[in-house]
This record gives C-alpha cells, structure tokens and sequence, in this order.
C-alpha cells in the first residue's frame, strides 16, 4: 500500500469518530451520561486516534528510523484502541462495570504497546536535533495510562466522595497528560511548519526544560485527589501553565516573525490558548472550590467548551496541515486541498471561538443553546470540507501521473525561501461571525429577557417599604422548586437563599430580571429580589426546566386597599380568571362530592389481583419499568391523569429471594423528570437513580439482602394540594425469605 493511501486509511477511522461526536451531541439529551458521552467520544475517541497516527509519523520522522512492527504495529494498535473505546462507551451508557474493565483493558493495552515501541525507536535512533521530542510522546502514555486505570476505578465505584475526587486525577492526567503532553511537543515543530516561519534557535532548548516541569505538574496535580488533599491541584496546574507558557515564549517568537494566516494556522494558535485558559481556570477552582464535589461541579460546568476549545480545535488544526501534506502524495495535490480546507477560515475560527467565549459568560440558556450549533456547524463544516479536500487532492494527484512536481516539498525543520503570499483582506468573514453571534445572543434574549436581567414583571405601581425582610429557602426536589408558593407581606424586602438540592444544573429567575448563577448539584447562592408590591413569578431559565415544572410563584399578602395586587385578587384580572387560590373557601366543595360511593362499576372493571405470583428460580431479575402518564378510571366515573410504572397503578410486583441480583432499567416515557426509590435498596437513591429526562434510561443495580415487602415508588414531589394513595402490599406466601416489592405508590394528582 502506498504512503498516502496507508495515511487516508488510518485517518478514517479519526473520521469516522469525528463524525461518531456529531452523533453523539445530536442524541445527548436522549442517553445517560451525556456530558460524558460529549467529552470522551472526541477526546477518547477522534483525538486519541490522531495521537497514535501522527506521535508515530513524526517519531519516524525525528528520529529518521522506522518503528519496530511498522504499519502493521500501528494498525493493531489502532484496532486494539478503537474497539476497547467502543466498549467503554457502551460500558457506561449501559451502567456495565464489566464492560467499563474490559473496554479500558483493551485501550491501556494499545497504549502501553505504544510508549514500549516509541521508546525503543527512540533508544535506537542516532542523535537528533528534536529527536527528544519523541519523550513528550513516551510520557503521555505513561500518564494516560494512570488516567485509564482510574477512570476504570470510578465506574465501579458507589461512594460519590471518592469519585469526585477521582475525577479531578482523570481529567489532570487525560486532557493536560495525554493529549496536553502530545499537543505542546508536536507544536514546537509543527507550529512554525504551518506558519512557513524559520525555527528559534531556542526552541529545542526550550522544550528540553519544559518536559521535566511540565510532568512534575502533572504529578503534582494528580497527586492531590490521590490523598486527598486539594490545594496540590491548583499547585500542580500552577506548575504545568509554567511549562506550557515556556514553550508559548517560542512560539509567540515564530508567530511575530511570521503571523498565521490560515486555518490550520488560527486553529492551532487559539486551541493552545484554550489550553492555557482550561489549566488556569482548574487552578482557580482549585482555590476557590470548598471541597471536591464543588471543584468537580465548577470544572465540569466549563469542560464542555474547554473541550471543544482545545481538543476539537486542536484535531481540526493540525488535520488541516498534516493530511494534505502528508496524505495526498504531491505539492500540487496538498495545495488544491489545503486551499479548499480553508475556505471561510477567518469566518469559522471567528464563529468558534465567539461560540466558546460567549458561551461560558451569564448568558440565558437558549443563547447557549444557539451558540452550541453555531459551534457544532463549524465542525460539521471542517468535516464536509475534508471529504471534499481528500477527493480533489486525489483527483490532481491521479492526473499527475507517475511523476508529480515535488520542488515545492515543506519538510519539517527546513525553512521555506519565501513567505506564502498574503491572503486577501477578512475582515468581512469575521463582521459576519460576529453578526452570526450576535443573533444568537439577542435570540436568548429576546426569549427569555429575564435571564439577562431585564425586567418582565408587571408594575406594581409605588411600593411603600415596610422596612422588614422576608428570608426564604428555596430547594430543588425532582424538577420542582419547594416551596413553590411563597407569601411575603406588602412591602417586605425578599431575601431568597438558592439551594441546588437536584441532580441537574439550575438556577432561578425571577420575572423583574433578578436571578442567581447556574448553580451545579450542591451548591447555593443568595440573592436581593427586592421590595414586593406584587406576585411575582420565578423560574429556571435552563432551556427546558420551565416547561418541564421548575417554576414558584411570590404571593404578596395584606396588600392595602386599592392596590394592584389588591384589586386582582378581589375582582379577578383583566381575562376574567379568578385569581383566588382557596378554591374550597370560595367554593365551599371537594373532590369527594364528585364521588357516588353506591355506583356500579363499569363491565369492563377488573379487580387488582390480590394473589402472589411464585417466586421463580432466576437470581438475576432484569426488569424495564417504563413510566407512563395515563388517564385512568379510579372510581365509576372519575377519571384521573397518574404517573405509573409499567402503565399500571399499582406498579408490578418484583419478588425475588435473599442474595438475589436485581438488575432495574427505568425507562421515562413521560413528559417531565422521574426517578425511583427503592426501599430495599441500601444505597441513597439521588445518585444511582437519580431523575431522569423524557426520552432517557437509567440502570440500576442491587442485592437483595433482607426479607420483607419494600415499597419503590418515584420520590418527585407531588405540586397540587392533595395526599396520595399509600403503598399496595401483598403479602409474602412463601416460607423462604425473600426480598419483595410492594407496588409502587403513584399522585393521585395532576402535577401542575
């Protein structure tokens, strides 16, 4: 096979998980894990691919010597990597620790293979000027591979104290090891490659000293959530940034000499600077976080555009060099790629890194929204234009025939005779990024002005001030706020304490324009909502939580006569609704009146079944409860809108024996948030079931080690003003101990 077929080839399977990270943001909100599906399908996936291609090209390049095993080496160890990826991913979608394990065995083992071959190639090679560079490579394997066994770890893991810990080891030694060590040794070459600059004189000295500082920052830095002590964090990260910032001395050097003008060239300057901008961010989380579940939650808040930022634009960057390059077998045929590579390049690295930025500034959630498609198009668009970059390169290069024009060959190392001429004026393309970005912000806005801080409440008119405070507590349950009413007297300061208690980021808005920070599961924030002359609405302002029954409503009391808010609620409002909320004062009726306790029921009408179903002989019990909201008869002639397990209220019965396996995958069906609650379960249900979104699934697993009739049951609060019906039990005839539970306990209620 010839080199540039064999380069196409293994650059399709990074293609082929490049267009695997569209899949998985296009279904996201549909799959358990989401941000991590998002993080380790281009990370662990598309870049990973990159790294043993291309740390093996310019290994052989270096170091002028052909690896041990060659392409078929590599191509295993391609394989090995891509399907143990595979697996890891369906481990985690499909909560299968084992799957986890072996996936990440068979990753580890291609990457151990890598670090033993380049350190052979390297031990082997006669010295070289940036032949130690091949170390970078060698070290990010090495500390990959501590990053693998402990993301192997977290899967099995049940203690959240641990895994938030562990997390912050996981991404140090992965994004700043493994991808951060391979990114800053590849560019001390490649950067000034791309710009055509001639090479520092310092820059091999340079990288010499960064490597050691750089890998005692890791050390550092993984080193800390290891014993549990977090300030090592913000000091190893403190001490990385150093190593990093050295080399960027050099490359600033060559960027000054000769600035960049392409894609590829923009790509690979703002993907290092993203970098930068990620490790110090960790460090000041690292400061400021009061513990490792809110470091974990504040670096997880921004790892998403990080990713993107570095990683993604990384890939994107030095693909758009190296394939043509590399791939295509001729100057003429790198050029006609290349120029089609940077098409619209001022406009897509504008877009971009607009998108990142604004996207990590308060902004209302549907802007963000808009800005991740305006960052997911321009991938898409890299994409397309590589397709159509490999099939023109390869058009040109089959008209060359048997004897391309090779004079105007870029190696690395040698400089070029002349600069490339300059690209023509962009300032237009990046108006237009600019304009782009704009509309979506003003989109967000418009849509939901109160997220930016602008007032939608109705006037109240002249308040007086009472010169009392009302202080209240606001907590998450599910995807409800409690309270969700609360009354404060006329003319009361309000003083609202935000508590995210959820298992989802959220904040709260109220409809003046004031609002918290989002706030990740845990943490809390106090907010001035200022001086109440009338209701007043809140919400979450998370594209989706408002519909889904993140809302609470201020009620003003005592309001004086003649007042706005006394006006309403005496004469009703301008649509003629009773804005009363004591329907049974008013009314003097309830909902048992409607009731006729001496009807028939229907012929249809069947009896729950009071008899036990046998205990089988499985040990693994693996059931879908699927959550259903349905209209039911509950009595002759009252209907009701319930929340059922499996399309029946009661839930089906699961019964098993002491030691049993059981092995629950809930399914949500409905149209807002659910969980379950098992009762038999020894573990606290928010975090292995916690609520989950319309559309998603979540698996979970148990043993059931004490006899009894359990109840499970959905633990989302219930809004409206009503009691529900208590748990079904039915009793256990069997005089083995078992493990059994009771039907699930469903509102009787609509939720409102």
């Amino acid at each position: 096979m010839s080199r540039r077929n064999w380069y196409l080839l293994t650059n399709a399977v990074v293609f082929a998980w490049i267009v695997m990270t569209f899949v998985a943001v296009t279904i996201h909100r549909f799959v358990n894990q989401p941000l991590w599906l998002m993080v380790h399908v281009p990370l662990l996936g598309a870049a990973t691919a990159a790294i043993l291609i291309w740390s093996q090209h310019f290994s052989d390049t270096l170091l002028r010597r052909p690896a041990p095993a060659g392409r078929v080496g590599l191509a295993v160890r391609l394989g090995a990597h891509s399907s143990g990826a595979a697996v890891v991913i369906a481990g985690i979608l499909s909560g299968s620790a084992p799957l986890v394990i072996v996936g990440a065995t068979g990753v580890a083992a291609a990457i151990v293979v890598h670090a033993v071959v380049l350190f052979v190639q390297l031990r082997r090679a006669l010295p070289s000027r940036f032949g130690p560079l091949v170390r970078y490579y060698v070290a990010a394997a090495l500390v990959f591979l501590g990053g693998i066994a402990i993301g192997a770890v977290m899967g099995t893991l049940a203690d959240p104290g641990v895994t938030d810990r562990l997390v912050a080891a996981h991404i140090v030694l992965n994004a700043y090891g493994w991808i951060g060590l391979t990114a800053l040794g590849t560019l001390v070459l490649l950067w000034p490659t791309v710009l055509h600059a001639r090479m520092d004189d310092s820059a091999d000295a340079a990288a010499r000293r960064a490597l050691p500082v750089l890998v005692a920052g890791l050390v550092v830095a993984a080193t800390g959530p290891l014993v549990d002590l977090r300030p090592l964090v913000a000091v190893g990260m403190t001490i990385w940034l150093a190593g990093a910032l050295l080399l960027g001395r050099a490359g600033w050097r060559h960027a000054r000499r000769m600035p960049p003008g392409t894609f590829a060239g923009w790509s690979l300057a703002a993907a290092y600077a993203w970098a930068v901008i990620a490790a110090a961010t960790l460090v000041v989380i690292g400061v400021l976080a009061p513990d490792w579940a809110g470091l974990r939650a504040g670096y997880l808040m921004a790892l998403g555009p990080l990713v993107a930022g570095f990683g993604v634009q990384l890939l994107m960057g030095a693909l758009s060099y190296l394939l043509p390059v590399v791939a295509l077998g001729s100057p003429a045929a790198a050029e006609v790629a290349a120029d089609v590579l940077d098409r619209g390049a001022a406009f897509r690295v504008a877009a971009l890194n607009g998108a990142i930025a604004l996207y990590l500034l308060p902004m209302p959630s549907l802007a963000r929204v808009l800005l991740s498609f305006v960052a997911l198009g321009v991938a898409i668009a890299f994409a397309v234009l590589l397709v159509r970059a490999v099939i023109l390169g390869r058009r040109v290069r089959r008209a060359e025939g048997d004897a391309p024009d090779r004079s105007r060959v870029v190696r690395l190392q040698a400089p070029t005779v002349a600069a490339p001429p300059a690209p023509a004026p962009r300032t237009g393309a990046v108006v237009a990024a600019f304009a782009v970005l704009a509309l979506c912000v003003g989109a967000g806005v418009a849509a939901d002005p109160a997220a930016a801080g602008i007032s939608i409440a109705a006037p109240a008119g002249e308040v007086i001030a009472s010169g009392a405070t009302t202080e209240v507590t606001v907590e998450v349950e599910g995807m409800h706020f409690t309270p969700s009413e609360i009354d404060v007297p006329y003319g009361d300061a309000l003083v609202v304490t935000f508590h995210n208690t959820g298992a989802d980021v959220h904040d709260l808005t109220f409809a003046n324009g004031v609002r918290t920070p989002r706030l990740a599961p845990g943490d809390a924030a106090t907010i001035e909502v200022g001086l109440i002359g009338a209701d007043l609405e809140g919400w979450c302002s998370i594209a989706g939580h408002r519909q889904m029954g993140m809302e609470l409503t201020v009620r003003v009391t005592g309001a004086p006569t003649g007042s706005a808010t006394a006006t309403a609620s005496e004469g009703g409002d301008s649509d003629g609704m009773d804005m009363s909320h004591d329907h049974s004062a008013s009314s003097g009726s309830s909902a048992a009146d409607d009731i006729d306790l001496s009807a028939t029921p229907a012929d249809d009408f069947s009896a729950w079944p009071a008899a036990l179903e046998p205990a089988s002989d499985e040990t693994v019990h693996r059931v879908t409860l699927t959550v259903h909201e349905i209209v039911t008869d509950v009595a002759p002639g009252i209907s009701q809108t319930r929340w059922t397990f499996g399309g029946t209220s009661p839930g089906p019965v699961l019964r098993g024996r002491i030691g049993d396996r059981f092995e629950i995958t809930l399914a949500n069906d409905g149209s807002i948030g659910h969980s379950i609650d098992f009762h038999a379960g020894m573990l606290a249900p928010d975090q292995p079931m916690r609520t989950i979104q319309p559309g998603e699934s979540l698996t979970y697993t148990f043993t059931a080690t004490q006899a009894g009739i359990w109840m499970y049951h959905c633990p989302r609060p219930c809004r409206c003003r009503c009691t529900s019906p208590t748990a079904c039990s039915a009793p256990s005839s069997s005089i083995r101990p078992i493990s059994l539970r009771s039907p699930a306990s469903t509102c009787s209620c609509r939720a409102k």
